[in-house]
């Protein structure tokens, strides 16, 4: 009877016991408001022996809201490959660990995952403990499809490497779902409306905060509204819609190609995309190109 009753909430956290298999937990913690997290999530923090997490600070002050007094570890990129070492020893030693980032699930665009591959390997079960989830929450909200997404995590930093991301994306028929840091936001756009052209586009900033806020419309109207900002603050979100049926385009065919030629696409990659949006051939732009710079 006792074990019908604790069904419901999965395997208890093993105790740190020498020669017992541990266990690794993968817990998604609030990714801003922090009444989001789970009855479960809550029990296995004040559970486990150890949280690991990315900052033991920022962890501390939900740690200390749910008055959860269980060790804390740092794990983050600068330290993953030592650590991952040390917190699988104490998992085959018999540790109960969980894993959290700073915000939302563990290992999306955070680190995580060496620990998770040598927990598998030594044989260590790894329980995910589901919970919020920035890219899961905006694309909700979106107003875009969401039948078919495809989550990319954050753009690359470097011009040419980020317009050969989008590029590489440019044919997806899916929703598109990015994470993008505030200082960069305005050039991810910028990027977003030259690769991808005037697809529909949401930001999602400050999720689940007091300033939540939802933008909506093309990349260059977006980016338009928060360059007329002091200061763009807060994560963001970033989701861009699926491609739409060509549209007339007045451009010159010369100077389109050389738009996407500045933003570092190849030519004959840029020559493709030019003639993918206006329904051309490719041999079709590329004889046209001749012709206008004979």
């Amino acid at each position: 009877m006792a074990e019908a009753a604790h069904g419901n909430r999965g395997p208890r956290p093993c105790l740190y016991t020498q020669g017992m298999a541990g266990l690794l937990y993968l817990v998604a913690t609030p990714i801003g408001n922090l009444e989001d997290i789970t009855y479960r999530a809550v029990r296995v923090l004040k559970e486990t022996d150890l949280i690991a997490c990315e900052d033991t600070r920022h962890t501390r002050t939900l740690l200390d809201h749910y008055d959860i007094r269980t060790p804390t570890i740092s794990y983050h990129e600068h330290n993953e490959v030592e650590r991952a070492t040390e917190l699988a020893e104490r998992l085959r030693a018999g540790a109960a660990i969980a894993l959290v980032s700073d915000a939302g699930m563990p290992l999306v665009s955070d680190p995580g995952y060496r620990l998770v591959r040598a927990a598998i390997e030594n044989g260590i079960a790894v329980q995910p403990v589901p919970g919020a989830s920035a890219a899961l929450a905006a694309l909700a909200a979106s107003g875009l499809p969401t039948e078919t997404f495809r989550f990319c995590g954050f753009l690359p930093s470097k011009p040419g490497q980020r317009a050969k991301a989008l590029e590489a994306l440019a044919e997806e028929h899916a929703t598109l779902v990015f994470y993008e840091a505030p200082h960069r936001i305005l050039e991810a756009l910028e990027a977003i409306e030259t690769v991808l052209g005037p697809r529909p586009v949401v930001v999602a900033r400050e999720l689940t905060k007091i300033h939540e806020e939802f933008l909506r419309g093309t990349a260059a109207q977006i980016r338009a509204q928060l360059a007329e900002r002091d200061r763009v603050k807060g994560e963001m979100t970033v989701l861009v819609g699926r491609a739409a049926a060509p549209a007339p385009d007045d451009t010159p065919v010369d100077v389109a190609v050389d738009a996407l030629m500045r933003a570092g696409i190849p030519r004959m990659n840029a020559i493709k995309q030019v003639a993918r949006r206006r329904g051309m051939a490719k041999r079709e732009v590329y004889e046209m190109l001749l012709r206008d710079r004979s």
